[in-house]
């Protein structure tokens, strides 16, 4: 009783302590985002543009923060999921739209993250025609089987794992005086293949997939307003956290990769790894791989969760991981279907690396809109109430959306 007394008395404690029961969607949310096609697209801008490319990860981290705090935010007061809001504002032709780029698109990322799972599974020894179907039954299983608690858990033991990536990046001793110089007078190139990988590390970054999951979960967490300090904390944790395992990926592979000689450009994270090993050692390679494997199953888990939850809200079905499958059928349906069909096509040969790089490039061009819809909710003061955005929030999203849209725009033109 005296040690339960002292911590009540104790405020520091007693944050920290409220801090980690709130703690899970944002951090969660934002370490998914480091998925196969995540870790290709850093990969690749490592390998072919060295550390020209990490300036970007400063305002992205900044718009990170203030995009999901603001789904965080609808979810806590509203209790609602965005598919939900979108629907009840814009009616049910707008939302199908959004819902079928959406579908699209995550399809897209889930077939990469089963990819992701046969590469790293290979460079272990392991067959695809293994690893694959295990890895589907066992992300299937997890959540179809347990509750919204004890996937949480799994899913922030998961976002531990992604240290590897960190212990990669001092491993292969890269110059810090040339990174340093490279945030400090970024050198920014208008060529359109620079402008396309830049287009692809914010859309990986910044995923509209990740808007829906943050509220869903948030809102089937039941965070209540009294706890939204926390749950915002939980929000930019994980949005610099995400960013930090971005950093040392584009930092690996522009140490070891960029203007590397004798070796094969990479394609996909599985070649990063795969080069990795003759040319930095047994060690990194292994932890690079390790990584991959735990992102992609981490991944794979999530991805068909928020489009389940997403679809499903957009029809009004009964969503969550608390509910049975006699209570939501749809929803679960939809989640199985998903990774059934996302692991099955992997098991043939198909161009995955064209497949990874479109989703990532759309992501980039369905953020805008997504955003948008997500600006003028928040803004209604009938469902925000004083939850609101302030003048200085709107300003700050309108100039993340601009930047976006921009980028995206002048991608176009230089396509042309």
């Amino acid at each position: 009783m005296n040690i339960i007394k002292k911590i009540k008395e104790n405020s520091f404690v007693r944050n920290i302590i409220i801090f980690l029961s709130v703690m899970g969607p944002g951090v969660i949310t934002a370490n998914v985002d480091n998925d196969a096609g995540g870790i290709t697209t850093y990969s690749l801008a490592g390998a072919n543009y060295g550390y020209t490319l990490l300036w970007s990860l400063v305002p992205i981290t900044f718009a990170l923060i203030i995009i999901q705090e603001m789904c965080n935010r609808m979810g806590v007061v509203t209790g609602k999921g965005l598919s939900d809001l979108i629907r009840e504002k814009f009616g049910v032709k707008m939302t199908f739209y959004i819902m079928l780029l959406i579908l699209v698109t995550n399809f897209g990322n889930i077939m990469s993250e089963f990819a992701g799972v046969a590469a790293s599974a290979e460079l272990f020894g392991i067959s695809k025609f293994i690893a694959i179907p295990m890895s589907a039954f066992i992300v299937w299983y997890m959540v179809v089987k347990g509750t919204y608690r004890s996937v949480e858990k799994i899913f922030l033991v998961a976002c531990v794992f992604y240290v590897s990536y960190l212990i990669t990046g001092f491993l292969v001793n890269p110059p810090w005086h040339q990174i340093y110089r490279e945030f400090v007078r970024p050198s920014i190139s208008f060529e359109t293949g620079y402008l396309m990988m830049l287009v692809a590390v914010i859309g990986t970054t910044i995923a509209p997939w990740m808007q829906f999951y943050q509220q869903s979960s948030v809102a089937e967490k039941g965070i209540k307003i009294e706890d939204y300090k926390y749950s915002r904390m939980d929000v930019i944790v994980g949005s610099i956290g995400v960013n930090v395992v971005a950093f040392f990926i584009i930092v690996v592979c522009g140490t070891v990769l960029f203007q590397g000689s004798g070796f094969t450009p990479i394609q996909t994270a599985g070649d990063a790894a795969r080069v990795l090993k003759p040319l930095a050692g047994d060690y990194s390679s292994y932890l690079f791989a390790f990584g991959l494997l735990n992102a992609s199953l981490f991944a794979a888990s999530i991805l068909p969760l928020s489009t389940a939850y997403s679809v499903s809200e957009s029809f009004g079905w009964e969503t969550g991981v608390n509910k049975n499958f006699a209570e939501a059928p749809q929803f679960y349906i939809l989640y199985s279907l998903l990774i059934v069909l996302g692991a099955s096509v992997v098991l043939f040969p198909i161009p995955l690396i064209k497949i990874m790089w479109l989703t990532q490039f759309i992501n980039g061009l369905v953020l805008p809109f997504v955003l948008a819809a997500m600006l003028i909710i928040i803004n209604d003061k009938k469902i925000m109430g004083e939850y609101s955005n302030t003048r200085l929030f709107n300003y700050l999203t309108i100039a993340c959306i601009g930047g976006i849209s921009l980028l995206s725009f002048l991608l176009v033109i230089g396509s042309i």
